[in-house]
């Protein structure tokens, strides 16, 4: 980007146009704009920011403080500027909204801002955009920068550079922020902490499942007693892990309890007799002895069926053979059908044919051709009989209207007969209305000014208490403006007089004395009186600039009232609101009854036009239809004769039917229904041959397999729920009968040489008899906790389940989690470092490096900067700060810690640095006009050599580069200059001794 010219018109300090011409210095290529402190030279580069973005870096009002001061009431206000990008070059022209005299009714109005955009094509300027809005979309398209990176890379405006040094990390990150856009890094963030939400929102679900079945568990543990002897308090409701294992451990007692019952089953029998206990014994074998009948007798039962499973498994064996077959077989069926249903078309065809005269032993195809040339011959006398029908209906026609013209030459001689009385009649009314529209023109005029005068003889009764209020408010607000000047001046005295006790009030042990540099602070200043804050100053000036405000609109309010009274009350002439009222009121009665008139007129001149017209029209008309009603006798009776030749060439071709069109209908009819016919015996022959090849493949294919005949086949055939019940009939009966083999040898090796004698059962059964209820009883209580155990379980089972889903989502959940909070920088993020903040650290350590290529030279190789993510104190964000290397001391200092001139260094390549990456980032546009604001004059000789040396190497590649400064030194090593001063009169002029003349 390169600037070429800028002009400045009431702008800042200069009152006249001001011309900056940039091209005058490309030879030089670095230029100093000096000037005496106030003369204006940072108003220069106010001016070009203005023209690019509408606003200056030094100001955070509006544009009306943009306005010049010295400008008189009628004087413009406008910025216009010149500048390349990428080839082209564009003029860009801005004012800000400020306010000028009325061109009508006198005081103030409002003049709003404006802004134009041009460019420079084929040696004149074309107008690009012409609204605020579509000039600032323009550029920020052209320049490819915000005005905050403008402000940064190419007009390093007075007391701003620095700030990107000294600042804190909050506003470092957010200066970096805007300058690369990084604000999508934070919507990375929260769509992260959303996924970790809906994570946790999903576990939190599973959780609530695996409580849910834990509750039901325990219900069951608490209503069976299966708490056992567990000690200590019960787990808590969150903790699911102890819980869990209170159910498991619950089980593992119900099962226990499942052996303890079957013991004590046993224990009863054992507590009985010895008698007791053989009795048991015997009965056991007795049991072991009916189970191997048992077992024998369902082995016989299944081995009884195997015939008929046998037979079962044949059908169901000719039915997966028949099954390979479906498929000939159902296509020869299909094709049977087709067959048939083309024979049923050829009978229809034959029936119609028969029916329409034709007979189906005729050669079709002849009886087709013969049917087609008979058509044809009569094609031309059904063109004779219609053309005999249209003249039928023409005659007709011509008939009617004749008796219509007849009726309607009777009607015109009527209406003429009586023209002569109506235009009498019409002439009278005429003279009549003109007489009294003729005063129209007057009374409207005369209202016009009644209604003003009215008009102002109201408002004149509203402005005048307004007029009042309006100039006691003007004299509160001058007075109250005058307060807020003479605080201002109170508070900016005390602080003189107490300076030196604020900047000690300021002072922390273990930091630099801002003045002195040291650390120790021995004999601070005491302020003698309450010190005066920023705060206090700051809010004070705002009160003031308020207050000024304030009794300027006052001001401006006062006079429009004033003025506004003043116009009311010549317009009204000194008549009363209530006798203009009346006035108007019979004036309008007087105004209604004339237009009433002047409408009658235009009426009345319309009607006497319309009855000469009529009558003219009348007589136009009678002699046309004369006319007509001759030519249409003739003409009916030359067709006539026409018509009567073509009925009787009609009547022959006709025939037998009613005309020569319905033969012609009978004849296409017999000819479609002989071709249907024809085609119909076509479609049965294909038919028959299909089904005469399906056939004959499905019996080709019944010969190959087991099936004598076609109904074997079908008969074969079964649905296949019918097969698949069938096969699991023979699967399901092969199973048991093995199963039954199985248990009956099981039983028969199990009770070898096992033999119960009568008399040893008997004697034993006597003392059975009462352990016989015991055990029992004991039967009873092993099955209920059978049932326990199997229900608890099952619970356990769905518990582990849940609880495994639980921790597959727990583990999803830690990773979302951990990758948010990483993000966040929260922990584990032990640098507190967010995403944003790592992009921009990235970005901040490429400005470091750009930065130090110039500041080891400006510093004689004495400071570098270095970029630090060290964690910073309580919490705060960490990964921006920036620290100075003293390769003196080899120790890391502070940037605050520097001097006046080595922190104007540091600054200066920071801001280049920052500079380069910036521009890099905003697509690499090339930056040719460069302007340094200020800090110069806080460095020694020696130090501003080196910056000097610095701004040189600037100009490489045709750069410009401008610098503002008042100091003497360069002011004679830079030759090239741009002088603003300040006349006696108050406003300032720039004096350059070259200046090029303008495009257009």
């Amino acid at each position: 980007m390169k600037l070429h010219r800028l002009e400045l018109t009431g702008f800042g300090p200069f009152r006249e146009r001001q011309v900056v011409d940039f091209d005058a210095f490309d030879a030089d290529g670095l230029f100093l704009i000096s000037g005496r402190t106030g003369a204006g030279k940072s108003s220069i580069l106010d001016g070009v920011s203005f023209a690019l973005y509408g606003s200056v870096p030094r100001y955070e009002g509006g544009d009306r403080r943009l306005r010049s001061d010295h400008s008189f009431l009628t004087d413009p206000t406008e910025v216009r500027l010149e500048f390349t990008v990428g080839g082209t070059r564009w003029r860009v022209t801005r004012a800000p909204e400020y306010e000028r005299p009325a061109k009508r009714g006198g005081g103030l109005t409002l003049e709003p801002a404006r802004a134009e955009l041009e460019e420079w094509v084929d040696d004149r300027w074309v107008g690009r955009a012409a609204k605020q809005r579509e000039v600032g979309i323009a550029l920020d398209e052209v320049l490819g920068l915000s005005a905050q990176q403008f402000q940064q890379v190419i007009l390093l405006a007075q007391n701003k550079f620095s700030r990107f040094l000294l600042a804190a990390n909050a506003e470092r990150q957010q200066l970096l922020r805007t300058l690369f856009g990084t604000k999508r890094f934070e919507a990375y963030k929260d769509a992260l902490d959303e996924r970790r939400r809906d994570a946790q929102k999903r576990l939190d679900e599973t959780g609530a499942r695996v409580r849910t079945l834990l509750e039901v568990a325990e219900r069951e543990v608490a209503a069976h007693d299966l708490h056992g002897t567990d000690k200590g308090d019960a787990p808590l409701e969150s903790d699911v892990l102890g819980r869990k294992d209170a159910v498991e451990r619950a089980l593992a007692r119900a099962e226990y309890r499942v052996d303890a019952r079957g013991n004590e089953r046993a224990v009863a029998t054992s507590r009985a007799e010895a008698a007791a206990a053989e009795h048991r014994r015997l009965v056991q074998i007795a049991e072991r002895l009916a189970d191997l009948e048992k077992a024998r007798t369902d082995l016989s039962a299944r081995e009884s069926e195997s015939p008929e499973i046998d037979a079962l498994r044949g059908r169901l064996d000719r039915a997966r053979a028949a099954e390979a077959l479906r498929a000939p077989v159902e296509n020869a069926t299909r094709a049977a059908g087709v067959l048939a249903a083309a024979q049923t078309d050829r009978r229809a065809a034959e029936d119609a044919c028969n029916a329409a005269g034709g007979s189906p032993d005729d050669d079709l195809a002849a009886t087709v051709d013969d049917l087609t040339s008979r058509i044809a011959r009569a094609q031309a006398a059904a063109e004779a009989e219609r053309d005999a029908a249209a003249l039928g209906d023409a005659q007709q026609r011509r008939r009617d209207e004749l008796a219509g013209l007849d009726e309607a030459l009777r009607d015109l001689d009527a209406v003429l007969s009586a023209v002569p009385e109506r235009r009498q009649r019409a002439a009278k009314q005429l003279a009549e209305a003109r007489a009294i529209a003729g005063r129209h023109d007057d009374l409207a005029a005369s209202r016009i000014d009644l209604a003003a005068r009215l008009d102002a003889a109201r408002s004149l009764e509203r402005l005048t208490p307004r007029a009042a209020d309006a100039d006691a408010a003007y004299v509160d607000a001058n007075a109250a403006s005058a307060a807020a000047s003479a605080r201002v001046g109170e508070l900016l005295r005390r602080r003189l007089r107490g300076y030196a006790g604020e900047l000690a009030a300021s002072l922390v042990d273990g930091e630099p004395c801002a003045v002195c540099g040291s650390t120790t602070h021995p004999r601070p200043a005491v302020h003698d009186s309450e010190p005066v804050t920023d705060d206090d100053l700051a809010a004070a000036e705002k009160a003031r600039d308020d207050a000024a405000a304030a009794e300027k609109d006052a001001a401006r309010a006062a006079a429009a009232a004033r003025e506004a009274v003043t116009t009311a009350a010549a317009t009204a002439g000194g008549r009363g609101a209530d006798d203009l009222a009346a006035a108007l009121a019979d004036l309008d009665d007087e105004l209604a009854a004339a237009a009433a008139a002047r409408s009658r007129v235009d009426e009345l001149t319309r009607d006497a036009e319309q009855i000469d017209a009529l009558e003219a029209d009348a007589v136009r008309e009678t002699a046309a239809l004369r006319e007509r009603a001759g030519a249409l006798r003739e003409e009916l009776a030359t067709v006539e004769g026409t018509l009567q030749t073509a009925r009787r060439a009609v009547e022959a071709a006709r025939g037998d039917h009613e005309s020569v069109a319905a033969r012609i209908a009978a004849d296409e009819e017999l000819r479609r229904l002989a071709a249907r016919l024809l085609e119909a015996r076509r479609d049965e022959q294909t038919r028959r041959e299909a089904a005469d090849a399906a056939a004959g493949d499905r019996d080709a294919r019944i010969a190959d397999t087991v099936f004598e005949t076609l109904d074997d086949v079908v008969a074969a055939l079964l649905p296949a729920h019918e097969t698949s019940r069938l096969a699991h009939r023979v699967e399901e009966h092969a199973a048991a009968l093995n199963a039954a083999r199985a248990r009956a040898l099981e039983l028969e090796l199990e009770t070898v040489d096992a033999h119960v004698e009568p008399e040893a059962l008997a004697a034993a059964a006597r003392a059975a008899a009462e352990a016989d209820e015991a055990r029992s009883a004991a039967i009873a209580a092993e099955a209920d906790s059978v049932n326990v155990a199997t229900g608890l379980r099952d619970l356990v089972e769905r518990i582990d389940a849940a609880a495994g889903a639980v921790a597959s989502q727990a583990e999803d959940a830690a990773a979302i989690t951990r990758l948010a909070d990483t993000v966040a920088g929260r922990a584990p993020n032990t640098m507190k470092m967010d995403l944003e903040t790592f992009v921009l650290a990235a970005e901040l350590e490429e400005i470091v490096a750009a930065a130090n290529l110039r500041l080891a030279e400006m510093s004689s190789g004495r400071y570098t900067l270095r970029h630090s993510d060290a964690k910073q104190a309580r919490g705060a964000a960490s990964g921006l700060s920036i620290e100075v290397l003293d390769a003196h001391t080899g120790r890391l200092r502070s940037p605050q810690s520097l001097s006046g001139g080595e922190t104007f260094l540091a600054s200066l390549a920071l801001a280049l640095g920052l500079a380069e990456v910036v521009t890099s980032r905003a697509g690499g546009i090339r930056l040719d006009t460069l302007f340094i604001d200020e800090g110069f004059g806080s460095l020694d000789p020696e130090t501003l050599e080196l910056a000097m040396r610095t701004l040189d190497e600037l100009r490489a590649g045709g750069r410009i580069v401008g610098v503002i400064s008042h100091v003497e030194a360069m002011k004679e090593q830079i030759p090239a200059q741009l002088v603003v001063e300040a006349t006696p009169e108050g406003p300032s002029i720039v004096r350059q001794d070259v200046v090029a003349q303008p495009l257009g």
